[in-house]
């Protein structure tokens, strides 16, 4: 009877010890199932967009993608310095001039997305008018601060101001967020009374109040492209291809669905 308990605690044991091993072996496989890595820069609009996308072309791939997301200005100023990256994803006019600069690859831009501009208050605030454009322009006027990015949507809305005849205006009562800051950042803190920034840069940001995208008669959508560095390897520049392949495919429509963008029209 004792052997046989021996025996039977043994068998356990072996169990236990196998299964052990296999759950290490397991986690060891899928840790090391990811082999490749791209490093990436982008504007921080595609920030919360890019890192769902990357995770998601992680499990699908087994290709790792780290993607650094910082001022768009910044980001188009590392590349141009030579900072080695395998992909780098901008506003489109940015990728082009990166492109124009011989610092991508000519001919290596693909479109990945596209983005409205809105408008933001603190939350509980009284809600400004934002449409139509009249409206706008009043509030505008009426508002105490504001702020805006110096990004695509801000060299937008610099114009804008102009061609309404108020930029003399709203000049000194204009807060410029440190690069990398968020407009709804400084909204939310009480700090800016109207934000207008990139729809995707607003809706994840606690204490503020989306009043709405910019009226149709001025509005302005952003198109977020990807290029690949000229000094690029093969290697890396057929790696980077895939994965933009993935950002353009049908899998990635509802995560930019639920980020306020949407897909480049076929």
């Amino acid at each position: 009877m004792g052997k046989l308990l021996i025996l039977s605690l043994f068998i356990t044991a072996s169990g236990y010890a196998r299964f052990y091993v296999y759950l290490k072996l397991k986690k060891y496989a899928q840790e090391t199932r990811i082999m490749i890595t791209l490093k990436g820069i982008s504007s921080m609009a595609t920030r919360t967009l890019l890192a769902e996308l990357c995770a998601a072309y992680a499990a699908q791939a087994g290709v790792r993608v780290e993607m650094e997301s910082v001022g768009g200005v910044d980001a188009a100023k590392r590349v141009a310095a030579g900072e080695a990256f395998d992909v780098v994803i901008l506003g489109s006019d940015a990728i082009d001039k990166l492109i124009a600069g011989g610092h991508l690859m000519a001919g290596s831009r693909v479109d990945i997305v596209q983005s409205p501009i809105a408008v933001a208050t603190k939350s509980g605030a009284l809600r400004a008018m934002i449409s139509p454009s009249a409206a706008l322009k009043a509030s505008l006027i009426a508002a105490r601060s504001i702020s805006y990015s110096t990004g695509p949507s801000g060299v937008y809305l610099a114009g804008l101001f102009e061609k309404m005849g108020i930029a003399e205006q709203l000049k000194a009562k204009t807060i410029v967020p440190a690069p990398g800051v968020p407009v709804g950042s400084l909204v939310a803190k009480g700090e800016v009374e109207l934000g207008f920034q990139q729809l995707s840069e607003l809706i994840n940001i606690e204490g503020i109040d989306v009043l709405g995208t910019l009226p149709d008669e001025v509005a302005y959508i952003t198109t977020f492209s990807a290029g690949l560095p000229s000094k690029a390897s093969s290697e890396s520049a057929a790696a980077a291809q895939q994965f933009l392949a993935f950002l353009n495919s049908a899998q990635a429509i509802p995560i930019k669905q639920s980020q306020g963008m949407t897909s480049i029209p076929n």
